[in-house]
């Protein structure tokens, strides 16, 4: 089974690895292919598009076929049309959609990635059929941005040189191992190094034959309201390229994690380590829409389902969340529903073509929004209940097995099937969905909710008082005076009431629940606390955000350990202190306090002069040329300047820092752990205050 889907000049080169080695199949006879159906209520027909591409220069041959356009239609007439190369498919897809009025043709199968589309065809399997080897490459920031490359790490293993012999070294060790998979720390590596080699006149190749391609330039995205950055993405011949700037299953569930993606999804290695989690999933559904011999819409659209005034208000909401009550409880216990979402939809049949079908039209199946859902199985639930039945397999080997390796391969496969399914739901409301419709979200929403509340309502019978409750996990403790009915047991029953498993997830000897910034209400998802095994779990708190200095993380985890210790704020104080001892003598390293931030924006559309923009300006000056969607990390060296002076790059000699502003943030994070017992930032304040003057009249 081909690993790797090269187009080399308009032909196809499947690899393949076995014990011997790579080896390459060239295909000359693929054609891709794409679909088109006609609208029954216009004047189109496919005789008619089928006349206007018989001279087209890209379509080599045309066929009617018997397709299903969508999941709630039957099996009728489309035109199948073979183009000469993979470029063509877009081309012309565009040119049948200017075809006629406006919506008389519709278009299919167009907008696949290109090994994924050539696998689905042709019915290939991209799961590698032996063990991949791969090779590491890491070349720090500013030596890409200003070629050529002196120093660079080959699996671990550092080197530094002139240009020529950086060259060399990455053309021996590629020659020695010989790798299937090159996993770089950007993918820029790619030309930047084909380019030295160029210059340097030194024979360099990074694939297995002579060559390389650019698939796509960077570009900045939206998402869900967060600016995202996707680097260029590069093709070299014969092996897979990991971009470990843009991987976000790799870098969630390695290697193994990816192939067992690879096996479900049928997209190859290269594409699926670049691909969000929606499109894993889509090709996932893709494989399950093919097998019902449904096409896939290019442009997507489903239109909404009239719904009345209070429908509409009742089914925009989202899962339930209790108000936490803030404070420190000891004694509790955390329930968790396994896969509540992927389990729903399974457990209901919810499924685009199953909500509101005409045939069952007078029932009222979805609990406050009395939507009906068909009795035939839906393709969605098809879709994920292998792999939540997979997961909880690998999930119950994981606690039987002594393998350390296979323990880590196991959890690698279980996390990348996590992310799917903690996608599907969300993927169901997403506008650019294939297969999605907004009414499942709801409906989804709404089984979420009915679930959450009876749960309450039975704990609470039962001698349990809920502290918490987020969508598909509930904090209880019990209540003072009542007999309780022993978790296990009510948990058992509520999976059978329910038909999804409530599980016991953990015991703790006592939980934090944290206010907001602004007020003494819970904050949502902001809680800390300590397991009965001795383990510290962390939520929504600084130590747990991505932007927050590595030592201001370590310190809060550190004050943390002395609230479970002392169980007094004037405890977590009294080490605040000292803490602040340390930072305003200088002995804390500079590089242990860099902030991550994320560029939401070009340089030049920054109306104020924040911390990221001097950071911005001065990669910009060093030739970093940062783009939106791209983190950049900096130490803040003079907060009370304006200028790019305010900051430092994590790359230059960083030798300071402002103490005034750190120390700003420690007090912060403080605040958090003390909050719990009452003590907010003024009473904070008021002690170091105290015992700061105590320590000088001592003096």
């Amino acid at each position: 089974m081909p690993f790797k889907i090269d187009y080399i000049d308009g032909t196809v080169y499947s690899w393949t690895t076995d014990a011997d080695g790579a080896s390459y199949t060239i295909h000359d006879d693929y054609t891709p292919s794409l679909y088109a159906s006609a609208d029954a209520d216009s004047e189109a027909t496919l005789a008619t598009l089928r006349g206007n591409l018989e001279h087209h220069p890209a379509v080599i041959e045309m066929a009617l076929e018997q397709w299903r356009p969508g999941f709630r239609h039957d099996h009728e007439d489309v035109l199948r049309i073979d183009v000469d190369r993979i470029d063509a498919v877009r081309t012309v897809a565009s040119f049948i959609r200017d075809r006629g009025q406006p919506g008389a043709y519709r278009c299919f199968n167009v907008d696949f990635s290109r090994e994924f589309r050539y696998c689905l065809e042709t019915g290939v399997d991209p799961t590698p059929a032996s063990e991949l080897s791969t090779l590491k490459v890491d070349v720090e920031p500013p030596q890409l941005a200003e070629p050529p490359i002196t120093e660079l790490t080959i699996d671990g293993e550092s080197f530094s040189g002139s240009p020529e012999a950086i060259l060399q070294t990455v053309q021996n060790r590629l020659e020695t191992v010989d790798p299937d998979v090159l996993v770089l720390s950007s993918a820029d590596l790619i030309p930047t190094l084909s380019a030295s080699a160029g210059e340097s006149n030194v024979d360099f190749q990074w694939g297995r034959v002579p060559g390389w391609q650019r698939l796509a330039g960077r570009s900045t995205y939206e998402s869900y309201g967060n600016t995202g950055h996707s680097p260029a993405r590069y093709n070299v011949p014969g092996r897979a390229i990991i971009d470990r700037s843009n991987t976000f299953f790799y870098d969630q569930s390695g290697l193994d994690g990816c192939l067992d993606l690879v096996s479900r999804s049928r997209k190859p290695l290269q594409e699926l380590s670049w691909a969000s989690i929606g499109n894993v999933l889509t090709a996932i559904q893709i494989r399950e829409a093919r097998e019902r011999d449904v096409l896939v819409p290019w442009k997507s659209w489903r239109h909404e389902f009239f719904k009345s005034m209070r429908t509409l208000h009742d089914a925009d909401r989202g899962g339930y969340t209790f108000s936490p009550e803030v404070g420190f409880h000891e004694d509790v216990h955390e329930l968790d529903f396994s896969s509540l979402y992927p389990n729903i939809i399974c457990t209901y049949n919810i499924s685009p073509e199953t909500i509101r079908c005409e045939c069952h039209r007078d029932r009222k199946d979805v609990p406050g929004l009395e939507y009906a859902i068909c009795d035939e199985p839906g393709y969605l639930p098809d879709v994920l209940q292998p792999l939540i039945d997979d997961r909880d397999e690998i999930k119950a080997e994981i606690a039987e097995t002594d393998d350390e390796a296979r323990e880590a391969q196991l959890r690698s496969r279980s996390s990348a099937i996590k992310w799917i399914l903690v996608s599907c739901f969300g993927y169901q409301g997403f506008s650019n969905a294939k297969f999605g419709r907004i009414e499942c979200h709801e409906a989804i929403n709404a089984y979420a909710r009915e679930i959450l509340l009876d749960t309450k309502a039975v704990f609470e019978q039962h001698g349990w008082r809920l502290l918490h409750g987020i969508v598909d996990s509930i904090w209880v403790t019990p209540i003072e005076g009542e007999s309780q009915t022993p978790l296990e047991d009510l948990a058992r029953d509520i999976s059978e009431e329910v038909g999804i498993r409530l599980e016991y997830e953990s015991e703790f000897d006592w939980v934090a629940f944290v206010p907001l910034a602004d007020s003494d209400e819970g904050a949502l998802t902001k809680y800390f606390g300590k397991r009965s095994d001795g383990e510290y779990k962390y939520r929504g708190i600084a130590c747990r955000q991505r932007s927050t200095p590595e030592w201001i993380a370590s310190m809060q985890q550190e004050f943390i350990r002395t609230l479970d210790a002392q169980r007094t704020p004037e405890a977590v104080c009294s080490h605040l202190q000292q803490a602040l001892g340390e930072l305003r003598s200088g002995a804390v390293d500079p590089t242990d306090l860099l902030i991550t931030n994320r560029a939401s924006k070009r340089l030049g559309d920054y109306q104020q002069s924040t911390r990221t923009v001097a950071a911005l300006e001065r990669a910009t000056e060093a030739g970093f040329n940062p783009q939106p969607g791209q983190d950049v990390s900096y130490v803040v060296v003079d907060d009370e300047k304006n200028s790019r002076e305010r900051v430092q790059l994590e790359y230059e000699d960083l030798d300071r820092y402002d103490q005034d502003f750190y120390a700003e943030m420690l007090i912060d994070a403080t605040e958090t752990v003390c909050a719990s017992l009452g003590w907010r930032r003024d009473r904070i304040d008021r002690y170091l205050a105290d015992h700061i003057n105590g320590s000088l009249q001592n003096y």
